[in-house]
């Protein structure tokens, strides 16, 4: 193929999914105004609190900062994320198109904001050393990790470093762990039984990721760190704990997904016994998942078929009743999203009626207002951003095999059908559909590339 076919940014994703360029007027001269103002709301001093974030590297948009200490009888998580709120008119210009947007959008050549940048990656990120307005969680932990206390309050706090996940994986394995993440490990553990034994079904499939080469883009897999099961515990128990406020007040969004039903739980023993994975007696869904090796065929296969346990999950609103659903069968408890607020539309909402609750005060008319609108609107932009996510990693990898027609590739088979089959090549990383007859999930195949069309983002394989 012509190396001029080879594309170098994903500015026809953007027009194909009709994604935003830029902001209107009224929006970026609210921001800027709010940015001069600074955050609305009296808030408590928490800036001797030493803060820390872990993002991914070159991350602007900070959410989240974490502190980790020692009770006598326990653990107590300081959270802090960004108080977005405090920043925004509600119902004003740029409130409106935060709501047309639902969230950020991320490709690899530059994010589309759900808010300017100006906030996102400026006033009101958590950037370290910056006094910054943030909703303060304290949750107070037993010995064993399950919360005995929650609350949510406006604070100022001061982050005082910036980490990356492997960095600070590379710290605690060398025993020099900053002390306010030194219990990371033992307080994430603690969260991670405590998930498995509820049953919450974690998937350790392959995570595909886009990286700058020079001019090109280039296929990785991102390694899950021990880190990031940890931190995704904190956020995932400040979600509970703030499901919990909602419900206790009948007034809320939860994020919320119905428990699998028989057929899926019983095609999953079936899949596990025709990839000749044992599954013992009374093991239940999330302690077989949670034991196997990702790096084995087989596993993978499982774990792909165990995304059916994990469909139809959605935003479920309530204000003054509550509803039949309260639960997301993945996490196995009610949930809410509050962590990400300048990444996500949804979080600020939930963030405002958990401030309330704690503080004793009436819940904003306009979040009340809202409720109704928010489960359309997150799920609008959650299809979106999955099909973007998706078309920059199908536009890339048919960037990088572009030259490759003909050339065989040892794979993976992850769902196999009559005459077609899902498929896993390790190197370069690549998920694709293979023709050919009589393949079975977890079986390691020979397949060769023989067409690759940039213009469809599609590849083509056989069995070889």
């Amino acid at each position: 193929m012509d190396s001029a076919a080879i594309g170098t940014d994903f500015a026809r994703v953007r027009a194909d999914f009709d994604l935003p360029t830029q902001f209107p007027p009224a929006a970026l001269t609210e921001a800027e105004q709010a940015v001069s103002d600074g955050p609305r709301g009296s808030r408590v001093d928490a800036t001797d609190i030493p803060f820390v974030t872990i993002d991914p590297p070159g991350a602007k948009d900070l959410d989240q900062a974490l502190c980790l200490t020692r009770l006598d009888k326990g653990y107590r998580l300081h959270y802090a994320i960004a108080d977005l709120g405090a920043f925004l008119v509600p119902e004003g210009a740029l409130d409106k198109v935060a709501r047309e947007r639902g969230q950020t959008m991320y490709l690899p050549d530059g994010n589309v904001p759900l808010h300017p940048t100006v906030l996102s990656e400026g006033a009101a990120s958590l950037l370290p050393d910056e006094r910054r307005a943030a909703a303060l969680w304290t949750i107070d932990l037993d010995g064993e990790g399950q919360p005995v206390a929650a609350d949510v309050r406006r604070a100022w706090i001061r982050s005082v470093a910036q980490f990356d996940y492997e960095t600070v994986q590379a710290d605690i394995d060398a025993g020099r762990a900053h002390p306010s993440v030194r219990l990371l490990p033992e307080v994430g553990s603690l969260r991670r039984a405590l998930a498995i034994k509820r049953g919450a079904v974690e998937l350790q499939l392959p995570e595909q990721d886009v990286d700058q080469v020079g001019d090109s883009w280039g296929l990785v897999l991102r390694t899950r760190t021990a880190v990031d099961a940890w931190n995704a515990e904190l956020s995932l128990l400040t979600g509970m704990c703030a499901a919990q406020i909602m419900l206790r007040a009948k007034v809320g969004v939860l994020r919320t997904l119905p428990p699998a039903d028989d057929n899926a739980t019983e095609w999953l023993h079936r899949s596990a016994e025709a990839l000749g994975i044992d599954w013992p007696a009374g093991t239940s869904t999330a302690e077989l998942l949670a034991g196997l090796d990702p790096a084995d065929p087989a596993a993978l296969a499982l774990f792909m078929d165990a995304t059916r346990l994990l469909r139809g999950a959605g935003y479920t609103v309530f204000d003054g009743d509550l509803p039949e659903l309260t639960t997301h069968a993945g996490i196995a408890a009610a949930y809410a999203h509050v962590t990400a607020p300048l990444r996500r539309l949804v979080d600020r909402f939930a963030t405002e009626i958990c401030l309330a609750v704690c503080a004793g005060d009436p819940i904003p008319a306009w979040v009340h207002d809202a409720l109704p609108s928010l489960p359309g609107l997150m799920e609008s932009s959650d299809s979106v951003a999955a099909k973007v996510d998706r078309a920059c990693l199908d536009q890339v990898e048919t960037w990088v095999l572009a030259n490759s027609v003909g050339t065989e590739f040892d794979a993976v088979v992850l769902r196999a059908e009559a005459t077609v089959a899902e498929i896993f090549i390790p190197t370069p990383p690549v998920l694709a559909k293979s023709a050919g007859e009589n393949l079975r999930e977890g079986q390691p195949v020979r397949v060769r590339l023989t067409a690759v069309n940039p213009e469809t983002r599609r590849l083509t394989f056989e069995r070889a």
